[in-house]
Parts: C-alpha cells; sequence; structure tokens
C-alpha cells in the first residue's frame, strides 16, 4: 500500500475505534463475518472471566457468501472451542446476513432461551466498532454495550485478512465502504447519527480518488 493510501486509511480506521473501556456483561456477542480474529478476541475475554456466555451471530453475508458455505457463527464457534472455550457456554445463531439482523436475530434468541440481558460486550473488526454502535443504538436501544475489537494495527489486520481469503485491496475497500455507512446509514435510519470530523471525511475523499471504491453503496 502506498504510503498516502496508508496514512488515510489510518485516519479513518483510529475514528472508527471507539476505545470503550472492558467490564464485566450478561453475555459477548461476537459479530461474524469473515475475520476470525473476532472469534480469537471473544474466546480471551471469555478467558479473562468478562462474561461465562458467548454468543456468536451470522450465516452468510456481504463479503463470506462466495467465500464459505458454512455460517459465520458456526466457525467462531468451532474456533472458540479451540481456543478452551466450553462448548456448552456458546449459543450460536446462524440465520443473519446483515448487521442488522444480527442484531435482531441475537435478541430474538437470547429471548428464546429466558435469557435476562441487559449488559453486552459487543466484539467486531476494528473499523466496525462504531458502527455496530450507532446500529445497536436503533435495533437493541436498551442494551447496555460496551464494544471492543481484535487488538490489531492496519497491517496486521490486513495481513490477516488476506490469509483468510481477502486480497489487499478489497481488505482496504471494505474499510472504506464501511466508514461511508456511517453517514448513509444514519440518514437511512438503520444507524444513529454520528459527527465525523471534517480531517476524517477528506481522508475518505483521498480513498475514493485513489480507487478504494468497490465496496462504496
Amino acid at each position: 500500500m502506498e504510503r498516502l493510501a496508508y496514512d488515510n486509511l489510518k485516519i479513518i480506521w483510529e475514528y472508527m475505534h471507539m476505545n470503550m473501556e472492558l467490564c464485566n456483561v450478561d453475555c459477548i456477542i461476537g459479530f461474524g463475518n469473515y475475520n476470525d480474529d473476532i472469534a480469537l478476541r471473544a474466546a480471551e475475554l471469555y478467558k479473562k472471566g468478562y462474561s461465562s456466555k458467548i454468543l456468536f451471530t451470522g450465516g452468510l453475508g456481504r463479503n463470506t457468501n462466495d467465500l464459505w458455505t458454512r455460517s459465520e457463527a458456526e466457525r467462531f464457534a468451532d474456533i472458540a472451542v479451540g481456543e478452551g472455550v466450553p462448548r456448552e457456554d456458546i449459543i450460536i445463531e446462524n440465520q443473519s446476513t446483515n448487521t442488522a439482523e444480527n442484531i435482531i436475530f441475537t435478541q430474538e434468541k437470547l429471548a428464546s432461551l429466558n435469557m435476562n440481558v441487559t449488559k453486552i460486550l459487543g466484539v467486531h473488526q476494528p473499523f466496525m466498532e462504531r458502527r455496530i454502535f450507532a446500529a445497536l443504538k436503533v435495533y437493541w436501544p436498551d442494551i447496555d454495550a460496551i464494544i471492543t475489537s481484535p487488538q490489531l494495527t492496519i497491517n496486521e489486520y490486513i495481513t490477516n485478512s488476506v490469509k483468510q481469503g481477502l486480497d489487499e485491496k478489497t481488505v482496504i475497500d471494505v474499510i472504506v465502504g464501511d466508514f461511508q455507512r456511517i453517514d448513509v446509514y444514519a440518514k437511512r435510519g438503520y444507524q444513529i447519527p454520528q459527527y465525523i470530523p471534517e480531517e476524517v471525511n477528506e481522508a475518505f475523499k483521498v480513498m475514493v480518488e485513489l480507487g478504494y471504491t468497490s465496496q462504496l453503496i
């Protein structure tokens, strides 16, 4: 990645992080996608005692439908078990195909199990922290949500994603596209509006001019 792209991507990356303080919760929610690091982070938090339950949510979505035939949630559950999480402490929601469904179907799954969940620790990709927080405020407004992600640098994230089947250009395109959705989805009512500094908007424009556009709406 050329220096201009890296510098502007870093501005977007840092804005999308929320850097929330972790605490004990009723359930850890691992949001499904192509990034196995989410399952590893969820398992790490479980083993540190932040919750006694993990729910993985995700069927096959925008970035995994062409990669796998097995649901994101089931893949993540197997990874967590491999990290030492007892399978009986893992709940699977494997029908959702987008962020709104992740949240809605998770609520329905927990309700069907008669679990009284008022506080969650949501685990998503590093650049999805802000988006999932904003979506939760629309689709699950009563939940007390703490958001975290795998503790990775941009380069570590890209390297890991390439190892899991995506090319570098697509990985960057996804980050740029998800930033665009902060504004677009708020206007459509899918997320609460959030302040975007002008520096971040300018970084987005540079990335678009450089051709990172395949995941734009």
